[in-house]
């Protein structure tokens, strides 16, 4: 059985070797990855990833279809031998990590735990910025570990999935939430069950949605812990990277808003093993390793560049004196509002 993920890259070749170690030891045994007009060395990585076995990788610098970024890179995957013979797929994206509440915590014993399912909706557990300023050559889940509660009836984003579905020729093209063109024929053969292990209606198959049901639990199985916005100086980095597939629309602080959510305190991503063991055989290769160090070199000149421009210090001044949507406790939003309190008002006239 091969489990292969689909990865859309930008200049996030800081996060790609922890991403890549922690999915490995989850289970996936290859990615495609495409890389989208990079300018922080995520292709090179990409490319040396390749020589070494387990990483397509696709140049998807440009020009786009009609339907944008992803979706191209999406039809550009569907094309290679490590898509079309995998048993099953799953598009991911940097900022999402898959984590199994069952067995030893992998995608086979998930699978093993729903014999019967063709297709599992990953439901998205959103994971606040927990009041982190610096960003930090870490492991995102090591570093944020406040999260949404389980059952959230707003936002209506933060109850969207991405589907691990098999690969039976049912479905003509992977999707960023979903398989996409079915064939309405086999549908009647296939078994969406969602992350609690429910069997879930047969309409879904064929239909078109990508959220799953708010008013309960979807993550006793599975989940997957949507890091969206991480460090405040990622966060503006990220901005300024833009959207992968809405990309004409801009990120500011509605979307901070929607997404900061350090309700409750989540850590069970760590319990997967191996992680260590995988990253550590990735830093062995020198040139890997040169090109992750300057990958976190390019971060920080790039946030220093954008501190140079108005309209990013004030988005990065408005994350600093604005408490999160929803912060930790009291005690986050005191020291914030001090701190701007301490800072002064300007004097009229300045």
């Amino acid at each position: 059985m091969t489990i292969t993920a689909i990865l859309c890259l930008r200049n996030e070749a800081a996060f790609l070797l922890d991403w890549l170690a922690f999915h490995r030891a989850c289970g996936i045994d290859h990615v495609v990855a495409l890389s989208n007009d990079c300018d922080d060395g995520t292709d090179a990585m990409l490319d040396r990833l390749q020589d070494l076995g387990g990483v397509t990788h696709i140049r998807n610098d440009g020009p786009y279809g009609a339907r944008g970024v992803q979706f191209t890179g999406l039809n550009r995957a569907a094309e290679t031998a490590a898509v079309k013979q995998a048993d099953w797929l799953i598009a991911l994206d940097i900022d999402e990590f898959v984590n199994v509440h069952v067995g030893t915590r992998t995608l086979p014993d998930l699978l093993a735990a729903l014999p019967q399912a063709t297709a599992i909706p990953l439901t998205w557990r959103l994971f606040g910025n927990a009041d982190v300023t610096a960003y930090e050559d870490r492991p995102v889940p090591h570093q944020f570990t406040r999260a949404a509660p389980h059952i959230l009836h707003w936002p209506w984003r933060a109850s969207m999935f991405k589907t691990l579905y098999r690969n039976d020729g049912t479905y003509g093209l992977p999707g960023v939430h979903r398989p996409r063109r079915p064939d309405r024929t086999r549908l009647a053969q296939q078994a969406w069950f969602d992350g609690s292990g429910r069997r879930l209606p047969q309409a879904i198959a064929g239909g078109r949605t990508a959220f799953s049901d708010i008013r309960r639990n979807n993550h006793r199985l599975v989940q997957l812990n949507h890091y969206a916005l991480g460090a405040r100086e990622s966060y503006l980095l990220k901005v300024a990277r833009g959207r992968a597939v809405h990309d004409a629309d801009r990120l500011g602080m509605d979307y901070w808003v929607e997404r900061n959510f350090n309700t409750e305190e989540d850590s069970t991503i760590l319990r997967l093993r191996g992680v260590a063991a995988e990253r550590a055989g990735l830093a062995s290769d020198p040139t890997l390793a040169n090109l992750h160090a300057r990958a976190v070199q390019w971060r920080h000149d790039r946030l220093a560049a954008l501190m140079r421009d108005e309209a990013y210090r004030a988005l990065f001044g408005r994350l600093m004196v604005t408490p999160g949507s929803i912060p930790m406790d009291g005690t986050v939003t005191k020291r914030l509002i001090n701190a701007a309190v301490a800072a002064g008002s300007p004097r009229k006239g300045e």
